[in-house]
C-alpha cells in the first residue's frame, strides 16, 4: 500500500487551500471529500479578496480548477476511521483505506437543528437548513429564519427575492450579522425581524403550517402563520473521528490547536470551521489560511524540519 506524505480530509475551503500548497511543497497527497462543504449553502461571498460576488458554489468551483491546474484531484468518498498507526495514518473510506505520513482534518461542521421533537417530521416539508437549496420551492410563500447571526441575514436576504414574506426570529435583543448586513435586511421591504423570541413548536398537517413564538421578555406565546422554516443557527463541528483519534478538543467540539494548527497528536492538523482557531471567526478567508499553514507544518514534518 502506498504511503502518501499527507491526506487531506476535506474539500471545502481549508482542505483546498491545504491541497494547494500541498502540491507546492510537492507532497504526494490524497484529498477527500464527500463533497465541497457548507459554502455551496452560500448563495452570495462578497468579502474574500479578488471576489466582490461570487456564490460558495462557484468559489467551491474556482478552488476545484485551481488545484486541477496544480495536478491535485478529489477522490469523493465517505470517511469512516482515522487511526494513528506506528508513526503513520490509516485512513479508512467506503471504499478504500490509506496510508499517510501526516492528515490535515479540514471536516468543517453540521448543521445545527431547533432541537425540537417536531423538527424531524417537518424535515423537507417546510423545515430547511439550506436557504440556497430550497428557496426556489417557497416563491410568494411565507416564510421565516431563526437566526440573528450573518448567515441568518444572508438567508433572509435571498429568500426575500422569491418569498412574498420573510421574517427573522431571534432570541437576542438586536441582529449580530455584521452591519453591512443588518442595513440590508432593514431597507428590504418584505423583511421583517421579530427580536427577544423563540420557536416552541412546528404546527402542520403535511407541511409546516405555523410557528409558536414565545417572546423571552414578556412570556407572551403566539402563532405565526407561514409555510416554511429555514434555520440558521450555525454549525456543530465535525470532529467525532478526530476526537476518536485522541485529539483534543474544547468543550463545544471544536479541536484545539496551536499556531501552526497541529493538534496534540504529531502529524494530525486541523483546518477551518472544526478548530478552536481563528477566534471562532467561521470565514472561506481564514479557513483557507489555516488550511495553507496546515500544509506548511506538515511539510516540515515531511521534510524533517518539524
Amino acid at each position: 500500500m502506498k504511503t502518501y506524505d499527507t491526506v487531506i480530509l476535506g474539500a471545502g475551503p481549508a482542505g483546498m487551500s491545504a491541497a494547494v500548497y500541498g502540491t507546492r511543497y510537492n507532497l504526494s497527497m490524497l484529498v477527500i471529500g464527500r463533497d465541497f462543504g457548507t459554502i455551496t449553502e452560500t448563495d452570495e461571498i462578497s468579502n474574500y479578496l479578488g471576489f466582490p460576488s461570487a456564490s460558495g458554489t462557484e468559489l467551491a468551483k474556482k478552488f476545484t480548477a485551481h488545484l486541477k491546474d496544480l495536478g491535485g484531484t478529489v477522490r469523493y468518498e465517505e470517511i469512516l476511521d482515522i487511526k494513528p498507526d506506528g508513526g503513520n495514518f490509516t485512513v479508512t473510506t467506503n471504499r478504500d483505506k490509506y496510508t499517510s505520513r501526516t492528515v490535515i482534518y479540514c471536516l468543517g461542521g453540521v448543521k445545527r437543528k431547533l432541537g425540537l421533537p417536531e423538527e424531524e417530521r417537518f424535515a423537507g416539508k417546510g423545515v430547511s437548513y439550506c436557504s440556497t437549496c430550497d428557496a426556489a420551492f417557497f416563491r410568494n410563500k411565507t416564510v421565516a429564519v431563526a437566526g440573528g447571526r450573518n448567515s441568518a441575514a444572508m438567508s433572509a436576504l435571498l429568500l426575500s427575492r422569491l418569498a412574498k414574506k420573510v421574517y427573522i426570529i431571534y432570541r437576542g435583543d438586536r441582529l449580530k450579522a455584521f452591519p453591512s448586513s443588518v442595513r440590508s435586511v432593514e431597507k428590504t421591504g418584505n423583511i421583517t425581524v421579530i427580536l427577544d423570541s423563540v420557536i416552541r413548536e412546528i404546527k402542520g398537517k403535511d407541511s409546516v403550517e405555523s410557528l409558536v413564538l414565545e417572546n423571552l421578555k414578556t412570556g407572551e406565546r403566539r402563532d405565526l402563520r407561514l409555510d416554511g422554516i429555514f434555520v440558521e443557527f450555525g454549525h456543530i463541528p465535525n470532529s467525532g473521528l478526530a476526537k476518536k483519534a485522541g485529539a483534543e478538543t474544547l468543550d463545544d467540539g471544536r479541536i484545539i490547536t496551536d499556531s501552526g494548527m497541529s493538534t496534540n497528536i504529531r502529524g494530525l492538523f486541523a483546518a477551518g470551521d472544526v478548530t478552536s482557531g481563528s477566534n471562532g471567526f467561521e470565514q472561506v478567508i481564514t479557513a483557507a489560511s489555516e488550511g495553507a499553514i496546515a500544509a506548511q507544518s506538515a511539510y516540515k514534518i515531511i521534510s524533517g524540519g518539524g
